[in-house]
């Protein structure tokens, strides 16, 4: 089955489980994004056998789990929120369930996704007219090379920051009505997608539990009585 979990510990059920024992113990802001994220995590669950539908669920656990209120800042910018909110789950990671999970268990589907030009963004503002993109087949070229000298130096963030970048892509792609549902065009991505998501996101959930201490931030959409 698509996105199946391995671990039990990382199961909607025992995370909820988790959440219960310690919920006392978690500041509002992070309260409501576990509380957020694991509602759409079990919904990812009921859909393992539909990986568009999955991927989709998932997406929507982990922006419940990291987005923050957009700045006013103009350079604001996706990857910069990544960035940060990976530099704080790597650093709650003494085991290191992050790192097997992208060394080990998911190296060959990252490198999949590193490859293909599908989920690389210049190469869609190429083909959609923007300016400034002609040489999106060379900034492809250099990023591929990067990549490639990430993996062999096993620089966790930088490749976890640009598998999300890809799979941002492949997400932008769904929510805006630019893929067929099960469509066989971009259907290694997809389920190859699901699958990290399936297993990352628990973890990052579970790190976040663990670490109630830490100021996550505001969510984008709080509750407001």
């Amino acid at each position: 089955m698509t996105g199946k979990l391995v671990h039990d510990e990382l199961s909607f059920a025992a995370l909820k489980e988790k959440q219960r024992r310690l919920r006392e113990g978690f500041e509002t802001n992070l309260g409501l994004r576990v509380h957020r994220s694991l509602s759409w995590l079990q919904r990812a669950e009921l859909s393992a056998d539909d990986p568009d539908s999955q991927f989709i669920f998932l997406w929507i656990a982990f922006n419940a789990a990291y987005s923050e209120g957009l700045p006013v800042d103009s350079h604001y910018s996706e990857r910069s929120v990544f960035d940060g909110y990976f530099t704080r789950i790597l650093s709650f990671d003494k085991d290191q369930m992050v790192y097997k999970a992208i060394w080990k268990r998911f190296s060959g589907a990252i490198r999949l996704l590193i490859d293909n030009q599908y989920v690389f963004q210049p190469f869609w503002n190429f083909q959609n007219g923007v300016d400034g993109y002609q040489d999106w087949a060379e900034r492809f070229s250099k990023s591929k090379r990067r990549l490639g000298e990430a993996l062999v130096a096993k620089e966790t963030k930088l490749i976890l920051s640009t598998m999300f970048d890809r799979l941002y892509v492949l997400r932008n792609q769904i929510m805006h009505g630019g893929a067929t549902w099960n469509s066989s065009v971009n259907r290694s991505q997809i389920k190859e997608g699901a699958k990290i998501l399936a297993f990352l996101v628990p973890v990052f959930v579970t790190l976040m539990m663990d670490n109630p201490n830490t100021k996550w931030g505001q969510p984008l959409y709080p509750v407001v009585e």
